[in-house]
């Protein structure tokens, strides 16, 4: 068989697969971070859970005129800092993120328990 055809039909079940795996993914719901790393990951698990603010939270963020967006916005384009997170912990992790929101540098504290997010605390972050 000549190269040329050999390369054809390479190229035809490939195409023939990718489509294939294009409606598959499709109807599966699958979705595909950019960065899939443990940053990605651990944000978009507090994404998906119900979310409660504590008083402390929403004083500092009214203070410092902000809303729950903030929050929002924070758990989407923030960075996890593993080194002051406590992941060990059984039931709850603790999570320290911060991140930039409308010019200001703020950090949060984050309780992940299964069902629930609690936003512990937010405040202006010190860099």
């Amino acid at each position: 068989m000549p190269l040329f055809k050999r390369i054809l039909f390479y190229l035809g079940g490939f195409g023939i697969g990718l489509i294939i795996l294009y409606f598959y993914v499709g109807q599966s719901g699958a979705s595909c971070d950019y960065s899939y790393g443990p940053n990605a990951r651990t944000l978009k698990n507090i994404r998906m859970k119900d979310r409660v603010v504590t008083e402390n939270a929403t004083l500092f963020l009214s203070q410092n005129g902000l809303d729950t967006s903030a929050i929002s916005a924070l758990l989407l384009d923030g960075n996890v800092l593993f080194s002051e997170s406590n992941t060990k912990l059984d039931s709850c992790k603790i999570y320290a993120i911060e991140g930039e929101v409308l010019d200001k540098n703020i950090k949060m504290m984050v309780e992940n328990c299964d069902e629930l997010v609690s936003i512990l605390e937010v405040y202006k972050n010190k860099d």
